[in-house]
């Protein structure tokens, strides 16, 4: 009895036990609702250091990008004024060209009044046509109101052309040359303003813009059509009137005729030629003589040659000889003339530099119209 009495007291010892431990092993943690974060390594600043440098990309290609847009830009602007100048150019240089040749026509000595008349008309039609090229250009949209004064350069020469034309023709069998004259002159202003018309409305306005719009490179071009502003006074349209008149008899005008040599000059350096002394002539690659040319007479002289010799031995190529003209001087004026691109002179033994002036008709006395000077040419 003793020993299961022991046995009893254990098993219940036992039981006692275990019903203590149970509700205590049931007890269980509960997991905060929501998703289940994995556990990891805590975040640094490695995803920042990422997006700022992708940021700074997107904008570095920002930035590209609008350097490239910016240059083409900048490129089709240039092309666009350099092609409207070029276009200019054209119509520039031939306007320039027609005003030359107006010049030819009142000086060229013989023509008839009739003729003149013709031959200025002709320079009208062209011009004329430069007026509708002109008007049909495509300026950049901020020389528009540029290339209207263009065409307005061009139609003040059309119409002191065809001024000139029609006086020329309604005063031919008139024998008032002063009044005739200031006729004449009246329509030459037309050309005069033609030419402030360009530079002023046209060029000085064009660079501008050119400058404000950042484009270099790009030439703006110049157009003179009077060639020879004293031609255009009313002094010398009498004296035109007078020559042309004076032709139509088949005589020369009355009064003195004649022209004289005035200096001979080497530049650079002024070195004034003497007839009678020995003068050394720096031979600098860009030698140059300018002679002066003076109109001793009473009339009106036009399209009178000059021309410079200088004497070279056989076996260096012979003479050097170079031809300008005067295409027209007033009684008591004086005109230089220039002589360049000589070439190869001869160096170091003295030789002669020969200026001769064409006379002119009615001239007697030619004895002023031709000087040799002796030289001698240095180097540098």
């Amino acid at each position: 009895m003793d020993v299961e009495d022991d046995i009893q007291f254990d098993f219940f010892e036992d039981e006692g036990a275990t019903a203590e431990a149970t509700p205590a092993s049931r007890v269980r943690l509960r997991r905060p609702a929501g998703p289940r974060r994995k556990l990891g390594r805590p975040r640094g600043v490695g995803p920042l250091v990422r997006l700022l440098l992708l940021v700074a990309f997107v904008v570095f290609l920002v930035v590209v990008f609008g350097l490239l847009i910016q240059s083409c830009s900048s490129a089709s602007k240039h092309d666009a004024y350099a092609h409207y100048m070029d276009d200019v150019g054209k119509l520039a240089t031939q306007s320039s060209a027609n005003g030359k040749s107006l010049s030819t026509v009142l000086t060229t000595p013989g023509l008839s009044v009739a003729q003149i008349e013709t031959r200025l008309r002709g320079l009208s039609a062209q011009e004329q046509q430069n007026i509708a090229a002109a008007a049909n250009l495509n300026p950049p949209g901020r020389l528009r109101d540029e290339n209207q004064h263009l065409v307005e350069a061009f139609q003040l020469r059309v119409s002191g052309i065809d001024g000139l034309a029609s006086t020329f023709q309604k005063t031919a069998s008139s024998k008032s040359t002063t009044a005739d004259s200031v006729l004449l002159a009246a329509q030459a202003e037309r050309l005069t303003a033609s030419d402030v018309v360009w530079d002023d409305l046209f060029k000085a306005l064009a660079v501008a813009q050119l400058q404000h719009d950042g484009v270099s490179g790009v030439n703006v071009p110049d157009s003179h059509f009077v060639a020879s502003p004293d031609l255009m006074t009313a002094h010398s349209m009498a004296l035109v009137l007078q020559r042309i008149r004076g032709a139509a008899t088949g005589a020369p005008a009355p009064g003195l005729h004649g022209t004289d040599i005035g200096t001979v000059t080497a530049q650079p350096g002024g070195q004034v030629l003497s007839a009678s002394t020995l003068t050394t002539v720096t031979a600098t690659t860009d030698l140059t003589f300018t002679v002066v040319v003076e109109n001793g007479g009473d009339s009106q002289e036009v399209q009178i040659p000059v021309t410079l010799t200088i004497d070279r031995p056989q076996a260096q190529g012979g003479p050097i000889v170079r031809t300008q003209r005067v295409d027209v001087i007033n009684p008591g004026e004086s005109k230089t003339v220039s002589f360049g691109s000589l070439g190869q002179v001869p160096f170091a033994s003295q030789t002669t530099v020969r200026v001769d002036v064409k006379a002119v008709p009615g001239e007697t006395n030619t004895a002023n119209n031709s000087y040799s000077y002796p030289v001698i040419f240095s180097l540098p």
